[in-house]
């Protein structure tokens, strides 16, 4: 090799150096984020899963000193915003803020654009809550397991309602009847309210329900035999849980979680994840949470993972029971 070859090659290396180096910094997370970072809601402006993303994104950006910007992207049931981010650069700069229905819609959508598991990875979940199982007042039960022996004694009998078919409300409830062998009728709402009015007319005679329903327990008009977290809420702290009540495996809890395209720095998830550990102590962020019927979680990647994992299988092996959106 001749010296305006070895000169034209060490010319290249150093050139490259740069490149390399830009690459490890961005891989080891210790100058992540440098611009700001991009936070996509599935879902319209105004819900809670838009609400927590907008709770910490402030926070995010104190601590990491880059901002948080939160982009909405509703469509298809959450699953357009979905798309974006598994097919977005995995660079650290684009993360999905997502419901437990991203859970829910490998096991019933069968023309997904992207494989949950294979093109996401789990960062945290951010918090969660409870579906509340009411019932009338009228049904003579004040247990799960009271009610589960009363619709063995009346199979048929029942009905439950939903805030429409495939609602999380619905698929809790074939959930349930399957895990306890149980035969109710769905009775479909146009929404959360209308079920609500349904149940309290004795239309339907159980509904696995949001914490909006709250104030009709409070006044009497509804009866709550459990809440579906592993904990009791704390905004109605004499109703068990369904897990006290030995029915941990026949009912799923509301969560929120943060996700990166497949393929992002562990670094970076790891770093990410700890921010939001971080962001959700914060008094303000707690009492925001709490207003939206949540509590905070700030689970690490695999702990994330386990929870995606979990619900899909589950919902999987329902769906292969016959149970469709429908």
């Amino acid at each position: 090799m001749n010296r305006r070859s070895v000169i034209k090659a060490a010319t290249m290396a150093l050139a490259t150096m740069p490149i390399l180096a830009g690459t490890a910094f961005a891989q080891d997370g210790a100058n992540w984020p440098q611009r700001p970072v991009t936070m996509i809601v599935p879902y319209n402006p105004g819900g809670s899963t838009d609400a927590v993303a907008r709770f910490i994104a402030p926070i995010l950006s104190e601590k990491l000193g880059q901002p948080f910007v939160v982009e909405n992207k509703p469509g298809a049931s959450g699953t357009i915003g979905t798309d974006l981010v598994a097919k977005a650069d995995p660079d650290g700069y684009t993360f999905l803020v997502h419901t437990s229905v991203i859970g829910i819609h490998p096991a019933f959508k069968s023309n997904l654009t992207y494989d949950t598991q294979a093109d996401l990875s789990a960062v945290s979940v951010i918090a969660n809550g409870p579906f509340v199982l009411n019932v009338n007042p009228e049904l003579p039960v004040n247990s799960v397991k009271e009610l589960v022996d009363y619709a063995k004694a009346h199979p048929g009998e029942l009905n439950f309602g939903s805030a429409g078919a495939g609602s999380s409300g619905h698929l809790i409830t074939e959930l349930f009847m399957e895990s306890t062998g149980t035969d109710m009728v769905h009775i479909p709402y146009a929404g959360g309210g209308p079920s609500q009015v349904g149940l309290m007319g004795n239309e339907v005679q159980l509904v696995f329900d949001t914490l909006t329903s709250v104030p009709f327990i409070q006044e009497g008009r509804l009866k709550a035999l459990a809440v579906t977290t592993d904990k009791r809420w704390a905004g109605l702290p004499d109703v068990p849980t369904m897990e006290e009540q030995g029915f941990g495996e026949s009912a799923a809890a509301i969560w929120i979680g943060a996700f990166a395209p497949a393929g992002a720095p562990d670094a970076i998830v790891e770093k990410m994840s700890g921010a939001i550990a971080d962001a959700i102590k914060d008094k303000k962020v707690v009492d925001q949470l709490f207003g939206v019927g949540l509590v905070p979680v700030g689970s690490t990647p695999a702990e994330a993972k386990g929870q995606l994992d979990k619900d899909i299988e589950r919902w999987k092996a329902l769906a292969a029971s016959g149970v469709t959106l429908e």
